[in-house]
């Protein structure tokens, strides 16, 4: 697989991410941490080398499983990690806490259950607003200094925390929501970070899965499962966005590519500074997502998938945009 470089970190330029394997989109049916397991170990064999989790996934449920795939294979992966969302004082997830004392203990949680002495890239995983992001930002500094982190990220930062936060400490990546049907990052984000050398890392570059293509009405959707409530797949903001990924199957068609990877194949084509993390729990996902790093679309084919029809509804529901740094 071709490699994508952020910052100085070179990485595989699709990368695995691992949310869904501690059941955050849903739990119902049952968890299967083998074959999560198994899945890790595939995609390692298929050239990814960049494994993504955060300690609130489970919690700490994702980095456990992590930690016990790449256990003889450390050398062979980037581990990236996150922390901020669970707070040590009281041991409470969902807290939002980047204190420095918060960040020097979640790091020994994170070291243990990975199994590793180092994370090489470890992000905050939304921006504290009770917490200077100085403070922050040079407590991930000690961490470097003490050799248990190599390079410092940040999650849905705005462009005046991305310039507060690299002053204090070099940011290597960030990390967004970014694909066909969320692109605002690039108006000042992506301009930003490529002035600053700051690679990019998207998060749901399938659109939380819908871009797959296998998703066909609510229904399809556990009961426990958040998407329920997110504005993108409800009413009648669902039932346009599914015109949305019909246009994607269309020029997948043209090329034998599934929906999945025609999506990926746009989002290479967006840059050697941006790496996304298509995030699965299942071998049969991951063998067809990394396909799509031997997929060319033609020009007339993405100039189609750049006019696509805008998606339609907030990206998140009022309670989790608040927690966006904008």
């Amino acid at each position: 697989m071709k490699n994508a470089h952020l910052g100085t970190l070179q990485v595989s330029r699709i990368g695995l991410g691992a949310m869904t394997m501690a059941g955050t989109y849903t739990s119902e049916g049952g968890l299967d941490n083998a074959e999560s397991i198994r899945t890790i170990h595939r995609a390692l064999e298929l050239g990814v080398t960049h494994i993504d989790t955060a300690e609130i996934y489970g919690p700490f449920l994702s980095e456990e499983i992590v930690g016990q795939a790449i256990k003889g294979r450390r050398d062979q992966v980037v581990i990236a990690t996150k922390f901020g969302l669970v707070s040590h004082r009281d041991g409470r997830p969902g807290v939002i806490d980047s204190t420095a004392s918060n960040v020097k203990a979640a790091v020994e949680g994170s070291l243990r259950r990975l199994g590793t002495d180092h994370i090489d890239l470890y992000y905050q995983h939304r921006v504290d607003p009770n917490t200077p992001i100085e403070e922050t930002a040079g407590a991930v500094a000690e961490l470097i200094a003490d050799g248990k982190v190599v390079h410092f990220g940040l999650c849905e930062a705005s462009p005046a925390t991305i310039r507060r936060a690299h002053a204090v400490q070099p940011v290597t990546a960030l990390q967004t929501e970014y694909s066909l049907w969320t692109r605002d990052v690039e108006a000042d984000i992506l301009p930003l970070l490529r002035g600053l050398g700051i690679g990019f890392v998207p998060y749901s570059p399938l659109g939380h899965g819908l871009l797959t293509g296998q998703i066909h009405t609510i229904d399809d959707f556990a009961d426990d499962d958040w998407r329920k409530t997110n504005p993108r797949f409800t009413g009648e903001n669902f039932q346009r966005n599914l015109a949305v990924v019909d246009e994607v199957r269309a020029i997948g068609a043209e090329i034998g590519a599934t929906p999945a990877q025609t999506a990926l194949a746009w989002i290479l084509t967006r840059g050697n500074d941006i790496a996304p993390i298509p995030g699965t729990r299942r071998v049969t996902r991951v063998e067809e997502n990394t396909a799509a790093d031997s997929i060319e679309l033609t020009d007339t084919q993405l100039e189609r998938l750049d006019n696509l029809t805008p998606a339609s509804g907030a990206r998140h529901d009022d309670t989790n945009m608040v927690s966006i740094d904008r």
